[in-house]
């Protein structure tokens, strides 16, 4: 079975943005190890979970990536990957290399989980992230920490009902103060 991993920048205080949305706050100047990092954890998978809201910007900031410049072959890694969009309101994906996904979010992850390939992914956004937390979907939990306290904002997980219980199987610091922090749900 596939497993879903959820990668997300968070600050310190646990914070996915700010009080509106902001992102600002995190580190966008990555160092040489974060960068073979993340495109070392893509050689791990062959699709992308997005939700509705997130996608345009998504799928428009990597398709206009120029050759100039030096993200430019991760931008073709994430235009590549197929992505499924999460959505009630959707009928048709108006994104290349994109299906959409409209039924129970358990049931379709499931689904997704149970094909045969590479592992699955998740950006988000935040309501979606929380959505599969809440419904207990994540295997791995890629939470990139980054040096800035927010004091309030988006949370992902503010929607759990009972306390989650993670064992910790990967700590990394990089270069440029981000710490990777990686966990799996207890067995």
């Amino acid at each position: 079975m596939k497993k879903l991993k959820l990668q997300v920048q968070t600050s310190i205080d646990g914070f996915v943005g700010g009080p509106n949305g902001e992102l600002d706050w995190m580190t966008w100047n990555w160092s040489e190890d974060i960068k073979k990092y993340v495109n070392d954890l893509h050689t791990t998978i062959d699709t992308i979970l997005l939700g509705r809201k997130m996608t345009d910007g998504f799928v428009t900031h990597w398709e206009n990536v120029p050759e100039s410049d030096e993200s430019y072959a991760f931008s073709r890694v994430m235009v590549d990957t197929p992505k499924v969009v999460f959505s009630k309101t959707l009928t048709e994906s108006k994104w290349n290399n994109t299906t959409l996904a409209s039924g129970d979010i358990t049931e379709e992850v499931n689904n997704l989980k149970n094909k045969s390939g590479k592992d699955l992914i998740v950006y988000g956004g935040a309501g979606f992230n929380s959505s599969l937390v809440k419904a207990n979907l994540i295997d791995e939990y890629y939470l990139f920490i980054n040096p800035t306290a927010l004091g309030n904002g988006i949370s992902i997980f503010g929607t759990i009902e009972d306390k989650r219980r993670l064992d910790l199987t990967e700590s990394k610091a990089f270069d440029c103060g981000i710490v990777l922090l990686k966990y799996a749900p207890k067995q």
